[in-house]
């Protein structure tokens, strides 16, 4: 399920929702692809959630709705449901957002961080490593400045150039559970399998209780071919000035 895409869906996340729906399919299952904006009803089934950036009053706009469906949100995590929060709902999923103009807007706390808005605009071409998938590779820009409490899981470190959370602690992002948290535009997917694969697995265990692909000569193929053309993108992203 695509979430608040009306409203926080900019460059390039919705590309992370077409990436999962044909990696799925050529995993041989047949996804069904859910969007979800404010007063929408909830569907039935939700294997998966997805949400992109946007700007501050996109932020606002959805807070209400998004607050309605905070308690759902939260017990989905729990229950290891895999979701990809990119860059403002990444904020909301935070404790709260505090924005340049000092307003504040509360975030529903899956992740235990806070987010405090800043001058400074962090942009560029970004490569942090993880332990759990290898070196990740994105775009940031954003200028809310993240900083994750005590013992909160980073989703990955900068070790390049980069700024990621806040431009000190070389943080980036964050994990709980199946939730991954962070700035990573681009969109992420597209070039990072890894993350992409993980979040199928941890969808279609939650929904059969395992992952079994059942896939042809030829979706194989074509799943060899994407991936040929990701380490490609990936080579070229990482040789690029910020």
């Amino acid at each position: 399920m695509s979430i608040y895409p009306k409203d926080m869906n900019i460059y390039g996340d919705w590309g992370n929702v077409l990436t999962v729906k044909r990696r799925l399919a050529l995993y041989g299952y047949e996804p069904v692809i859910h969007t979800y904006n404010q007063g929408d009803p909830w569907p039935e089934h939700v294997d998966m959630i997805l949400g992109g950036g946007g700007q501050d009053n996109g932020q606002k706009k959805i807070s209400e709705d998004f607050f309605k469906r905070a308690d759902i949100l939260r017990k989905l995590a729990e229950e290891d449901v895999p979701m990809l929060m990119i860059c403002g709902m990444y904020q909301l999923f935070g404790e709260y957002f505090e924005t340049i103009d000092g307003t504040k807007l509360e975030g529903i706390g899956i992740f235990g961080v806070y987010t405090e808005g800043r001058e400074t605009r962090m942009i560029g071409n970004l490569l942090e490593h993880s332990d759990r998938f290898g070196d990740v590779i994105g775009y940031e820009n954003h200028s809310g400045q993240t900083f994750l409490r005590e013992g909160v899981q980073p989703f990955g470190h900068v070790d390049h150039e980069g700024w990621g959370n806040n431009g000190k602690d070389m943080t980036e992002g964050a994990r709980v559970h199946n939730v991954i948290g962070t700035y990573m535009h681009g969109p992420l997917l597209p070039k990072n399998p890894e993350v992409s694969d993980f979040l199928i697995r941890a969808a279609a265990t939650h929904r059969y209780g395992d992952f079994q692909p059942q896939q042809s000569e030829s979706q194989k193929a074509e799943l060899a071919h994407i991936d040929a053309l990701a380490a490609n993108a990936r080579r070229v992203a990482s040789s690029r000035p910020r």
